[in-house]
């Protein structure tokens, strides 16, 4: 289980500290505490890896093959991508965006080696963080500007606020300044049928995936309580303070968030704060092997990280039967460069990408001769695109937020 990099048995500061891969994936199956360097220092410093993953109920065996390859996929590639990942405004193209992390280097190593092969004939610079780094490092000249010429000629991301904040690159797409060039007349048969519709009826934003919310259900801690199978179940009493949310993950919250307030409304988000586990404090984490301490009953999570938890184990991965609330990967593309960015364009929306995000990663794609390995029977919960154009997306997310953080001090 150990290898050359660290050991099981090292402490989250000592590990983190070496290897800000180990970050991103703590930050990305829930461990919110150790996105800040506060909490690094402080709980970090007083738990191993290998109790802080059995305290989540997370496979230790799984997260240590996952955070190893992605520490020797970033050696190999760290060089050439120092090399080629400073964006500046002298390129002919940039492309800037947040992938997520378990599917970043995958990603960057075929984008690097499509671009070794094909001689486009002008500088492309790209500057691709992982999700766990957040949109903070964009916001502020999206915020400031007023011109187009700010936003890079790509953008890839996740979430909604800042593809639909009107204070962000919201305030850009009605003035016609997108077009979706992917090639799809229609997106993969998960996401057009006749219950969903992805595929933006103005052909101005596009998608190549999207990342899936899902339960993991301790069964330990059910007790008399049956398996949790819906939203609505989640969002019901029995379940008030026993609900670990992914507040930490903003593309992923904010989705649930505007998904919930659309199928259950203001209550809906109440009860969804009500639902919030309230963390231990880490003196009481550290000691939770002496005596019976509460843990939360259901973790929504991205599907991608149900495959961490032991086959025959108390963790329960669970498809909500209304549907996994999807926060969409979008693709935003200047319509005044399509010509230059098609080529681009079409390695992002390729069916290369497409297994990059879907096998590799868990992230279903869009594309349409790709099998997601998902049955039908696993739908998806997306807000939809009359619902975005009918609302002021960023005041909404805002909204909801006061009412959840309200909810969770106890307000009615």
């Amino acid at each position: 289980m150990n290898n050359k990099y660290f050991n099981v048995e090292d402490t989250i500061f000592d590990i983190t500290e070496k290897y800000e891969e180990a970050v991103d994936l703590l930050v990305s199956v829930g461990f919110d505490n150790f996105k800040d360097e506060k909490g690094r220092k402080t709980f970090g410093k007083a738990i191993s890896l290998k109790n802080a993953l059995k305290m989540k109920k997370i496979n230790v065996e799984t997260f240590v093959e996952e955070l190893t390859q992605n520490i020797e996929n970033n050696k190999l590639n760290q060089d050439d991508a120092q090399g080629k990942n400073n964006v500046g405004k002298e390129a002919d193209v940039r492309i800037e965006g947040i992938l997520p992390c378990p599917v970043k280097l995958p990603l960057l190593e075929g984008f690097d080696g499509w671009m070794a092969e094909n001689d486009l004939g002008f500088k492309v610079d790209y500057e691709l963080k992982s999700a766990s780094m957040g949109v903070d490092w964009l916001k502020e000249s999206l915020e400031k500007s007023e011109s187009a010429d700010v936003l890079a000629d790509i953008f890839i991301s996740a979430g909604f606020d800042l593809f639909f904040d009107k204070n962000l690159i919201g305030k850009y797409k009605e003035k016609n300044v997108f077009e979706d060039i992917t090639d799809f007349d229609k997106y993969n048969k998960d996401f057009e049928n006749d219950y969903i519709s992805l595929k933006d009826p103005d052909k101005e934003y596009s998608m190549i995936g999207v990342v899936p919310a899902v339960f993991l259900v301790n069964r330990d801690e059910l007790g008399d309580r049956k398996m949790p199978a819906s939203w609505e179940d989640v969002l019901s009493p029995e379940f008030e303070n026993r609900v670990s949310l992914p507040i930490g993950d903003f593309d992923l919250f904010n989705a649930i968030l505007l998904n919930i307030y659309n199928a259950y409304g203001e209550d809906g988000v109440k009860r969804l704060g009500k639902s919030l586990f309230k963390s231990m404090h880490p003196s009481e984490m550290v000691k939770s092997h002496i005596g019976k301490q509460e843990r939360p009953i259901v973790t929504i999570m991205p599907y991608f990280f149900t495959k961490m938890t032991k086959n025959g184990g108390p963790m329960a991965a669970v498809w909500p039967k209304d549907g996994a609330i999807i926060s969409p990967i979008f693709m935003l593309t200047k319509k005044d460069k399509k010509e230059k960015i098609k080529p681009i364009v079409d390695f992002f929306a390729s069916k290369k990408v497409g297994e990059i995000l879907s096998h590799n990663g868990r992230f279903p794609s869009v594309h349409p001769e790709l099998d997601n390995m998902i049955t039908a029977e696993n739908k998806y919960m997306w807000i939809g695109w009359d619902f975005i154009k009918n609302n002021d997306i960023g005041a909404l997310i805002k909204h909801c937020e006061e009412i959840f953080n309200e909810s969770i001090k106890g307000g009615k």
